[in-house]
């Protein structure tokens, strides 16, 4: 049996998760020991339409290069109405800056106190709000004309922060001292989105201009923000840097390799202790690599040892995803794509049962969570010990990952079968398999077991 390219990419990512356990609260990645430039002062493009919400821009790491890059912010079409978007943030981890991901909830969570404007003043947003299915838009805080954006209102924003520069990051040397509010708490428990596609675009677009590399631009970048998503022929430019950048010499490993010679301590990310968290670890130790020349006196072409085995590999100190403790860290199942083959009736029934199947899995993920809400409140009347808390965090954990297995098993079954890549004879009408005469029989998906 076939099993498709989206299923077994699955199958790893869950083995993956099963592999680092309980790291589910916690941002997986690969430290940089250096913090990001400062936030760039730029004018905001002017909103394209209604219903889309300012994403602002932030600096990312390249890896392969060893140095950050400005994501210009740019407006994005909200995946879902009354959801919000969480700007990600760098935070001091003790070891090196992580990057935290944004993303898009019913809710404006934390985002390191990090002052990004346009409405994002280190906590809440006050660029807008949701009203009956509609997006207002502040003007006194957003670039909107009333000729394409009809709902608008005007309230002025008192900035309380102390903050005087514009840095970047949160913790760590001079960076913001910002934590989580109550409410921003509640807002990390709601459903997330992840980051849309036109976002994803945004930073490969973002990522492939070497002028938009802090190294080249000194922190003022030449593409500061976008109108839309990939929009760079539209670009609005830096008018200046948030303050002066100088990168580090030796500000971290080329191609990818964390652990090259020359690499920082805290580039290496810490996905488990065995996957290469320390970087002094990973080098080979001279004292157990030479050859003894006692032993090989004729033969010295065979003693050196070979660099190509000795050198970490990158992909083997890559991040690992983080594992999925509640339905609403497990990404979004993807609406199943329309068969289409020869047989039109086979078709609709096809369509019909992925859809059932979609809907109820949609269903399953709603009750798990709010399952799982009830027991977190229940736990905190209690007040439980910690170890009473990660007991039932590794319950969730386990209902969660047995769920999406029964869903990966359930997809599977629905695909329709591979086509057939022989063409018929010539002169003679094609016929579809007889096991394609009639739908694959699905079960309802069982109900979790009972039990941020």
């Amino acid at each position: 049996m076939r099993i498709p390219a989206s299923i077994r990419s699955f199958f790893f990512a869950l083995v993956m998760v099963v592999l680092i356990g309980g790291a589910s609260f916690a941002q997986i990645g690969i430290a940089v020991s250096f913090g990001p430039p400062a936030l760039p002062v730029y004018e905001q493009p002017l909103c394209p339409a209604e219903g889309y919400i300012w994403v602002p821009g932030y600096w990312a790491y390249d890896y392969d290069y060893g140095d950050y890059y400005w994501v210009p912010g740019t407006w994005v079409e909200a995946p879902e109405v009354g959801y919000l978007w969480t700007p990600g943030y760098w935070a001091w981890n003790g070891d090196g800056y992580i990057f935290h991901d944004g993303y898009w909830g019913p809710h404006v969570g934390f985002y390191g106190g990090i002052v990004y404007g346009y409405g994002y003043f280190g906590e809440g947003y006050e660029g807008g709000r949701w009203d009956n299915g509609r997006f207002y838009y502040n003007q006194s805080v957003n670039n909107v004309n009333v000729t394409n954006v009809r709902y608008v209102y005007n309230t002025t924003v008192v900035n309380n922060t102390t903050t005087v520069n514009r840095v970047s990051y949160n913790g760590g040397n001079g960076g913001t001292t910002a934590h989580p509010r109550s409410q921003d708490e509640i807002a990390a428990r709601d459903r997330h989105i992840a980051p849309v596609a036109a976002q994803a675009q945004q930073v490969q677009a973002a990522r492939s201009h070497p002028d938009l590399r802090a190294s080249v631009n000194r922190g003022r970048p030449p593409v500061a923000a976008t109108p839309r998503p990939a929009a760079f022929q539209a670009a609005v430019p830096a008018r200046e840097a948030g303050a002066p950048y100088n990168p580090p010499p030796n500000r971290g490993a080329a191609h990818g390799n964390p652990n090259a010679a020359g690499a920082q301590p805290g580039n290496a990310g810490r996905p488990n202790p065995n996957a290469g968290a320390r970087p002094e670890n990973n080098p080979p130790r001279p004292e157990n690599n030479p050859p003894r020349p006692e032993n090989n006196p004729r033969r010295p072409e065979n003693n050196p040892p070979r660099p190509e085995n000795n050198a970490p590999r990158p992909e083997n100190n890559a991040p690992r995803p983080p594992a999925p403790v509640h339905p609403n860290d497990v990404p979004p199942h993807q609406r199943p794509t329309p068969p289409n083959t020869s047989n039109p009736q086979q078709d609709q029934r096809q369509q019909q049962q992925q859809e059932k199947i979609y809907n109820q899995q949609q269903q399953e993920h709603q009750r798990l969570q709010q399952q799982q809400d009830q027991e977190h409140q229940r736990l905190q009347q209690q007040n439980a010990d910690r170890a009473r808390q990660q007991q039932m965090e590794q319950q969730h954990q386990q209902q969660t990952q047995q769920m999406e297995q029964r869903h990966a098993q359930q997809q599977e079954r629905t695909q329709p079968p591979p086509p057939s890549h022989a063409g018929p004879p010539q002169g003679r009408r094609e016929e579809p398999p007889s096991h394609e005469a009639s739908p694959p029989n699905h079960k309802a998906p069982p109900q979790p077991p009972p039990q941020q």
